[in-house]
């Protein structure tokens, strides 16, 4: 057998394992086995198209398009750089997250419930004032609202871009659909249920949208000094070109982009299609059905 076919198995599985810990964890492979092998009921379907956007490696680009959307509400990203922890442990804050996704969409409907009901007694106790002077707490719905159609634009537009299988209008309104359905039961108050409502529901915001010393803070540390080994840096700078790229115009603005990522993004999609297909050959598949109910 040649050398390459004998070593390229390993750099793979050496690389996606690094990848799953970083994401998910120490404990990752015991997450994955609950979330995917326990019988049970899910609050998804195997064909919902929340299922196959969040199983797509184009949510890396996705999730961090996300925070520097979600950065640029004042009010949000002051509760976020007072109790997130987001700079002192940004692997455990993105470990939390990324589980918390998985267990909602591919878990159990009883590990879903308690998911949500833990991250609603962590809000309860966000609560403080901004640097402007304005109280916040983050079970706040309006603030609940910002975070969600966030989040659900960029997850929705990276797969767009870079998904395996991008979907058509119906699966758009489909996965904006399902991802209402979290957000009811985190406490958002009518969520967009439609692509072309959660546009609108983000247009309503823009008034509320601006750079801060804060969100120019948070840029900085995710664009230009992301706590990785130094191999990781150049495949992550062009995922962070491909985030930036991801955006708005008029975020793109207001985010304080870093001069080497400025560089990239004229390459930022042929970039982020290359970072996408890596992390998809490096990353085992995630099972598109649902292991049988529990017997009686």
């Amino acid at each position: 057998m040649p050398l390459s076919s004998r070593v390229a198995p390993r750099l793979r599985e050496r690389a996606g394992e690094a990848l799953l810990r970083r994401v998910a964890g120490p404990t990752a492979h015991q997450k994955r086995a609950r979330i995917h092998g326990t019988p049970g009921p899910r609050w998804f379907a195997p064909e919902r198209p929340v299922r196959v956007v969040h199983a797509d490696a184009s949510m890396y680009i996705g999730g961090l398009a996300a925070l520097l959307l979600q950065s640029l509400h004042p009010v949000a990203m002051a509760a976020v750089s007072a109790h997130s922890g987001f700079q002192g442990d940004p692997w455990g804050r993105l470990q939390r997250t990324s589980t918390f996704l998985a267990v909602t969409t591919f878990g159990t409907s009883e590990d879903a419930e308690r998911a949500v009901e833990r991250v609603r007694r962590v809000h309860e106790r966000v609560v403080g004032t901004s640097p402007a002077g304005v109280p916040y707490q983050a079970s706040d719905p309006h603030l609940l609202a910002w975070v969600h159609a966030a989040e659900a634009y960029c997850f929705l537009r990276a797969h767009q871009r870079y998904g395996r299988r991008p979907l058509d209008t119906a699966g758009q309104d489909g996965y904006v659909a399902d991802l209402a359905q979290v957000g009811r039961r985190l406490g958002v108050r009518r969520p967009p249920e439609t692509h072309a409502a959660l546009v609108r529901c983000l247009a309503g915001y823009r008034p509320e949208l601006r750079a801060t010393p804060e969100s120019r803070a948070t840029a900085r540390y995710l664009l230009a000094r992301p706590p990785l080994p130094r191999p990781a840096l150049l495949p992550y700078a062009f995922l962070a070109a491909a985030a930036v790229d991801l955006l708005p115009p008029w975020a793109r603005a207001a985010v304080d982009v870093p001069f080497t990522t400025r560089l990239l993004l004229p390459v930022a999609r042929p970039g982020g299609r290359a970072i996408t297909a890596a992390i998809r050959w490096v990353t085992p598949s995630v099972p598109m059905k649902a292991p049988p109910p529990a017997g009686p």
